[in-house]
């Protein structure tokens, strides 16, 4: 929670740059050591945690404010971005409404305004995103999507909306591309899809459809140091990839 003096200074500068009743709330997927995971921001002085999020300056495509915002919270500038919903219930912002309601009049308080809010869902690669807070918040980090902490506001189904859009367009989207290394094995890549739609699949029924599709190059060399037989190492074949999309992988996971 801001000070009445950060308030002050914030919503003045904020009613000058940026658009009054939109915001942008961003859920950045990325992958680790068999984990989904989503990065969060522990807010100052309060229990809960929120997502990713700003505002759009006036004159400023959505877009470009999306790629904006997350590249000030991931350190990446090129980030696969999609918009998935607009979130816009009367009372969404009630909690900012109801922290901030005495310290600052309301014409001069930015957060006073109801904000419908435009969601999109990041992809990005784990060991290239440099987590980093805002001015609201003291932690900027990732979370286990088996283990996320509580949500303030409405973010928590902003998550769960993104996580099952993801799931829908698992077959459409480039998302294993967009979160696996360059190199990886079939059973990491397994895993990537299972966490995605929190199920288990069949080793071999995976395996056999993910090489039907024509979108693995099979590398040379394996994966070095495991107790069992080293697995082949894999990549994206990203042309054939982006052609087997546009008719959309018939996997029925």
């Amino acid at each position: 929670m801001l000070t009445k003096e950060e308030l002050e200074e914030y919503s003045a500068e904020a009613i000058e740059i940026y658009l009054d009743h939109i915001s942008i709330d961003c859920v950045v997927f990325g992958f680790h050591e068999g984990q989904m995971k989503v990065l969060m921001l522990k807010s100052k002085n309060e229990d809960g945690w929120q997502l990713p999020g700003g505002f759009v300056q006036k004159r400023e495509p959505i877009d470009v404010a999306a790629n904006r915002i997350l590249a000030t919270r991931t350190g990446i500038d090129e980030v696969f971005l999609q918009q998935f919903h607009v979130f816009g219930a009367p009372d969404r912002n009630r909690q900012h409404n109801e922290m901030y309601a005495d310290l600052v009049a309301k014409e001069k308080n930015f957060f006073a305004h109801r904000f419908i809010s435009i969601g999109y869902y990041a992809l990005v690669d784990f060991f290239n995103a440099i987590p980093t807070p805002d001015e609201f918040s003291e932690i900027c980090t990732w979370r286990d999507l088996n283990d996320l902490p509580p949500f303030l506001l409405d973010h928590e189904l902003i998550f769960t909306t993104a996580l099952d859009t993801l799931r829908l367009q698992l077959s459409y989207q480039p998302i294993g591309y967009n979160l696996m290394p360059k190199e990886f094995t079939m059973p990491e890549l397994q895993k990537l899809y299972e966490t995605i739609l929190g199920k288990k699949l069949d080793r071999r029924n995976f395996q056999r459809r993910m090489l039907g599709f024509g979108i693995l190059n099979k590398l040379p060399q394996t994966r070095k140091g495991g107790a069992h037989k080293a697995p082949y190492l894999y990549s994206f074949d990203l042309e054939n990839y982006q052609a087997a999309l546009k008719e959309g992988l018939k996997s029925g996971w």
